[in-house]
């Protein structure tokens, strides 16, 4: 039996890509401190983008946090009408990734989904490990559920989304959601990060030259977690809640070749397992990240409508 290498899944536009990448001959950002690489990966975040979309509200704001600290937030609406929002916490491994790294996809969600998008700059390892990027996730959440009328928004229909880690945050925001009794209309979820470990097959199978390599994931997480308990944590890993029933729906849109891809669909098969209804989307042929490569992976465009007719249906619209 012939083993066939991982590289001959990606298509031809993302081998492209890769291909780019390795040319760059970047620093992984494992060699980096945090720092340098966060200034890294806002240098490079818009490259592959499509345009921006422009719209008719770009206002930023801040949050309130539990310690008083001023949550910078950005509020995207397409008018000026009491939208439905969704609420977005930006992936780059609890360590990286701004506002700024992920203005292009919230305006794009906006503008497919007609809905307002308020993102949030959550704070970051190092310099506040876990569980303290969690704790203003659920914070920013709360607040947007109490205050969305003095924004314009409709506190009514309310979702979370996130990519990569922030897809982890809005799972957690989910459940706590549901132990609250704040309504939510949907959990809209890029490639989120779920397990204690990188220990699945996919793991093993991307850990290197796929964007999102091992070295790196393990040097995010270096930086957030205070010890090995935090990974058995729920809010690290939902794959460990103890009870998932009752959860918001769930929309799910998973790279095929990403270590994340396992540990999204074992997720998505415990909220089935739970009555939660699911939607899981795998892109074929495609990384993590892939999501900000619509300039040049057609896969990236499928994806932002898909999530959007997922947030309009959520929110009582009308598919296109």
């Amino acid at each position: 039996m012939h083993f066939k290498s991982p590289q001959t899944l990606l298509t031809p536009a993302m081998r492209d890509v890769l291909s780019r990448m390795a040319r760059a001959d970047r620093p992984p950002f494992h060699t980096l401190t945090p720092s340098q690489a966060r200034a890294a990966y806002e240098a490079g975040s818009g490259v592959l983008e499509i345009p921006k979309p422009a719209l008719a509200r770009v206002e930023d704001f801040s949050i309130p946090a539990r310690d008083g600290h001023a949550l910078p937030a950005r509020l995207y609406a397409p008018s000026t009408q009491g939208l439905p929002v969704l609420l977005y916490f930006h992936g780059g491994g609890f360590t990286i990734g701004s506002i700024a790294t992920h203005d292009v996809l919230c305006r794009q969600l906006c503008h497919l989904a007609d809905c307002a998008v308020v993102s949030v700059d959550y704070r970051l390892a190092p310099e506040h490990k876990f569980p303290t990027a969690a704790n203003d996730a659920w914070d920013a959440l709360q607040w947007l559920g109490t205050h969305a009328a003095s924004q314009g928004l409709d506190a009514a229909r309310l979702a979370v989304g996130g990519d990569s880690a922030g897809g982890t945050l809005a799972t957690l925001c989910a459940v706590l959601a549901r132990d609250a009794g704040l309504p939510l209309a949907l959990q809209l979820l890029f490639y989120p990060g779920c397990a204690a470990h990188q220990d699945t097959p996919s793991h093993r199978e991307f850990a290197q030259g796929f964007v999102l390599g091992e070295a790196d994931i393990s040097w995010f997480f270096g930086h957030y977690v205070r010890g090995p308990a935090d990974r058995e944590d729920w809010r690290f890993a939902p794959l460990n809640a103890p009870d998932v029933d009752g959860v918001a729906p769930a929309w799910f849109g998973l790279a095929e070749c990403d270590p994340l891809v396992d540990e999204g669909v074992m997720y998505a098969d415990k909220l089935r397992a739970a009555g939660v209804p699911v939607d899981l989307e795998i892109y074929r042929g495609v990384t993590h990240e892939f999501i900000k490569m619509g300039r040049i992976i057609p896969e990236a465009r499928h994806a932002h409508a898909d999530a959007a007719r997922a947030l309009r249906q959520a929110f009582g619209k009308h598919a296109n």
